[in-house]
Order: structure tokens, then C-alpha cells, then sequence
């Protein structure tokens, strides 16, 4: 999955997102998605990349717990045949949910 079919698939949610953060003073009120691919897990055949592996890391930012958007989110990463597995904390100092979905592309 490429960075435009990422992007092409968070337009789907109809809410903001970013690639990794918004620039500073331009983060929208929440809910808002961040996604980053962090690195890479590919898989080696004679020697070279024979299958190229992306960690994408979709994070979904809330100033309440919204099991509904989560839903939203989780069918669309569903609709789009990506195995993910989730994780949820709460940023204090920010005071917003941060709901973690992370997946290999």
C-alpha cells in the first residue's frame, strides 16, 4: 500500500489527518488521524528484497472515547482487506485518547 492509497483511503473517514504530525498551531480540534510508516519488516529471497513489507501506524486522536469513529475506522481498514491489530492509551499532558492501529502493508 503506497502513501496515496493510504491517503486515499483516510479521506474515506471524512475527518483531518496528516502524515506523521500537523505543523505546529495547525492541529484541528479532535477527532483527528495521524499515520506514519515507521519502518519496514520485507521479506528475503536468494540474497535481495524479494517482497517489500511497510509498518504502517495509524493513530486516531480524541478528545473523548468514541467507540462509534473507532468502528468507522476498523471498517474501513476492514473494507480495505488489512489485518491490524490495535492499542489505546491517554495522553495527559494532552488530554486526548490516542487509538493505535498498526499494521504491515
Amino acid at each position: 500500500m503506497t502513501h496515496e492509497e493510504v491517503m486515499q483511503m483516510l479521506e474515506e473517514l471524512k475527518i483531518p489527518y496528516a502524515y506523521d504530525h500537523f505543523a505546529e498551531g495547525e492541529s484541528p480540534e479532535p477527532p483527528f488521524i495521524c499515520f506514519l510508516f515507521s519502518g519496514s519488516d520485507n521479506f528475503s529471497a536468494d540474497n535481495i528484497v524479494y517482497v517489500e513489507f511497510l509498518n504502517l501506524s495509524i493513530e486516531l486522536y480524541t478528545d473523548e472515547k468514541n467507540p462509534e469513529l473507532e468502528d468507522q475506522v476498523e471498517a474501513v481498514l476492514n473494507s480495505h482487506e488489512l489485518f491490524w491489530n490495535k492499542s489505546e492509551v491517554w495522553i495527559e499532558s494532552e488530554k486526548l485518547y490516542e487509538v493505535l492501529y498498526q499494521m504491515t502493508v
